[in-house]
């Protein structure tokens, strides 16, 4: 058995420089490659996350712009409903008083109609009752033989 440690205790020595170049280009990697490539790596993660946080605030920003343009073209429509609506309050406004002067003027127009109908009615009862009266005497006269038509009537009677 002491054979074998002596082996591995010669092992150790013959491998001891290259355990000690292994540990030295360890050394010499780690300053040289290593640490400038973990640097490298932590910068790109602050880069990326520094980024994914500024996308982020600028995403937020935006959607609060949207929000606020959706919200004013909400009130620019509404404005103009509300101006749609005073126009046809104010046209409707308009047309009934145009239909009430329409129907004031028809109103005057069908009574003043009423008043000549009534005038020209009472015109010629009395151009009737006269036309009557004179048409009775004639009458009257041819009856009693008193008219002007009398003599010619009544000779061709006779």
């Amino acid at each position: 058995m002491g054979g074998i440690f002596s082996q591995l205790g010669q092992l150790f020595v013959q491998s001891a420089p290259t355990v000690i170049f292994v540990f030295l280009l360890l050394i010499i990697l780690n300053r040289i490659f290593f640490k400038p490539i973990i640097k490298v790596l932590k910068q790109r993660e602050e880069m990326t996350s520094g980024a994914l946080d500024r996308a982020r605030e600028e995403t937020a920003q935006a959607e609060a712009k949207t929000q606020e343009y959706e919200s004013a073209f909400q009130a620019a429509r509404h404005e103009v409903y509300r101006h749609r609506e005073a126009d046809r309050q104010a046209a409707i406004k308009v047309r009934e008083a145009a239909l009430q002067s329409a129907r004031q003027e028809s109103e005057e127009w069908i009574q003043e109609a009423q008043r000549d109908l009534a005038a020209q009615v009472e015109a010629a009862k009395e151009e009737l009752a006269a036309a009557s009266q004179s048409t009775a005497r004639e009458i009257v006269q041819i009856v009693l033989g008193e008219g002007p038509h009398a003599g010619s009537a009544g000779g061709a009677r006779a």
